[in-house]
């Protein structure tokens, strides 16, 4: 794909959505940092289900970490592998609480060393919560990303390179969200819905649907 063609498919992405946000609800990068590290293989409408009961009661490190594991698991059972995701976020509360004074850092390697924030939650904390260029690979956009032609890659780590190399830099602080928005509700993975997308005369994705 040529760049002229990725320009175009991101500006009408911005045109049709000029400021796109994240489906998980949150009101501060704390909050933030605890609702991506939930929504690993679970949807953000599980997540924002048990989140709007935990954060009433408890949205900061000091809070959360009062609660002790048991406790966390009382508000996220809901949501899949809710054990190993209760023991990370209260032992991330303890690291930020110790090493951080309750902030949640603005930085990779910090973000990273917090127990259950691996690099695709990095990404989501960077980008969303302090506006840094980053892109989190998620099975939407590896999809997108692949079918499209935009960035193919055979892994996660090789779509987010190519997608920082590729994606236009006016688009990059916005891209990942155009982006899981088309694989979620468009571009879907069974059989996406090509009549019905913005892009599809750009798309280099060879068996359009009807």
């Amino acid at each position: 794909m040529n760049a002229a063609k990725r320009f175009e498919i991101f500006s009408r992405l911005r045109q049709a959505n000029p400021h796109p946000v994240t489906e998980l609800e949150y009101s501060n990068p704390f909050e933030l940092l605890v609702a991506v590290t939930l929504s690993a293989q679970a949807t953000d409408v599980g997540v924002n289900k048990a989140t709007r009961k935990l954060f009433p009661v408890a949205n900061t490190p000091e809070a959360i970490y009062a609660l002790g594991v048991d406790g966390l698991k009382s508000y996220i059972k809901t949501i899949g592998l809710y054990n190993a995701k209760a023991e990370n976020i209260i032992k991330a509360c303890k690291m930020l609480i110790e090493l951080h004074h309750s902030v949640v850092p603005d930085n990779r390697e910090d973000l990273e060393a917090l127990p259950g924030v691996g690099r695709k939650t990095a990404n989501v904390v960077l980008n969303t919560a302090f506006g840094q260029p980053a892109m989190a690979v998620d099975t939407h956009i590896f999809r997108v990303a692949n079918r499209t032609k935009i960035a193919p890659g055979k892994n996660v780590l090789e779509v987010e390179k190519k997608l920082m190399r590729f994606v236009p830099k006016e688009f990059l602080i916005d891209a990942h969200h155009w982006l899981i928005l088309h694989g979620r509700y468009t571009c879907i993975a069974r059989k996406p819905r090509c009549g019905a997308c913005l892009i599809e005369d750009l798309c280099e994705f060879k068996d359009k649907t009807e």
